[in-house]
């Protein structure tokens, strides 16, 4: 199959990517998203187990929205309920348990308040959001970045300094969550086209015909092998984005476009259950016309496949702001 589709029409389809993606970015140039913030969440990113507490909690004060919400928790715990931290900061909400004495609530109401139960975590860090930003009402600027900067450098800094504080840490944590939450949120408008993803489908293209290896990252001691969040990683490198290792935290790099908004560029996920972005198992780089690039599985050689199968779980227009919100997690999930 590689040696015909991949080699014998490569030349063709880069031609047809190349003038299909920027034909294609010219005409939703102006389409943006509506005005107003989102509040639903996009299908799958948040676990359905969890999905019902942030979209509940996610909408606690004029501050918060369930995207909002759900970008903090992935932050913090990539939605693992027994992270624990050097610092011990615990549960899926990654409280300091003097921390949680404070503020954390009986979000369940069975009567008691546990630190390990989202059920009572995730109502928490809504909660105590939500004070954050009562606290700093009276100051001016935006309210959702004044909470986001009050929650990392404390109520008193934010007030002192009329806003977000002047700190670099601050500063990063609150652009970071403000750009995650896009990840999160079920689009109200056209999603915008990615400047840099001919030059990524290009140098996938050129990675045609090269056998699978998984855990490839493509470099010489592997015969420029990857597998398939490895190809999609490099890809992206190739223009200057930097990408998580693993599949599914790549899902997180940008907006969701539908199947039926797709551009040459995006990622393309697949899952093995299709209400949770935590269990993504593949990716490709989409090429149009239905087709990815990929590295599909051992045995195989990167080529050109068809997306839609029963496991395609969506896809993410990456931008260079989404990728370097991410958190570093390093290879704690699986990836084909």
């Amino acid at each position: 199959m590689a040696g015909g589709i991949g080699i014998g029409l490569c030349l063709s389809f880069l031609v047809l990517i190349v003038v299909g993606t920027y034909s294609a970015a010219a005409g939703l140039a102006g389409a943006g998203a509506a005005g107003g913030r989102a509040l639903g969440l996009a299908k799958g990113a948040v676990p359905a187990k969890y999905q019902s507490l942030v979209q509940k909690w996610g909408t606690l004060c004029p501050a918060m929205t369930p995207a909002l919400l759900a970008a903090q928790l992935y932050s913090e715990s990539g939605w693992n309920p027994n992270a624990v931290s050097p610092a011990d900061a615990r549960g899926i909400a990654q409280f300091i348990p003097g921390t949680w004495a404070g503020h954390g609530i009986d979000g369940d109401g069975d009567g008691d308040r546990d630190i390990w139960d989202p059920n009572d975590a995730i109502p928490s860090a809504a909660s105590y959001d939500c004070e954050l930003a009562k606290d700093v009402a009276g100051v001016p600027g935006d309210a959702t970045s004044n909470m986001l900067a009050a929650y990392n450098a404390g109520a008193y800094a934010v007030i002192k300094y009329g806003g977000v504080p002047p700190y670099n840490e601050t500063q990063g944590y609150v652009k970071a969550i403000t750009t995650l939450a896009k990840s999160f949120e079920r689009p109200v408008g056209r999603v915008a086209p990615s400047q840099q993803a001919a030059g990524a489908i290009y140098f996938a293209q050129k990675q045609l015909g090269t056998p699978y290896l998984w855990g490839g990252n493509g470099t010489p001691d592997q015969d420029g092998r990857f597998d398939c969040s490895g190809l999609t990683k490099a890809s992206y490198e190739s223009v200057g984005i930097e990408l998580p290792r693993v599949a599914n935290d790549q899902y997180n790099a940008g907006p969701h476009p539908s199947r039926e908004e797709l551009l040459p560029g995006d990622l393309v996920f697949f899952s093995d259950d299709l209400t949770n972005s935590r269990a993504i198992h593949h990716v490709g780089l989409y090429v149009g016309g239905g087709y990815m690039i990929n590295a599909p599985y051992t045995g195989a050689v990167i080529r050109f496949d068809k997306i839609d199968s029963p496991d395609y779980f969506g896809a993410t227009r990456v931008t260079k702001d989404g990728a370097a919100a991410l958190p570093d997690r390093g290879a704690d999930a699986k990836s084909s």
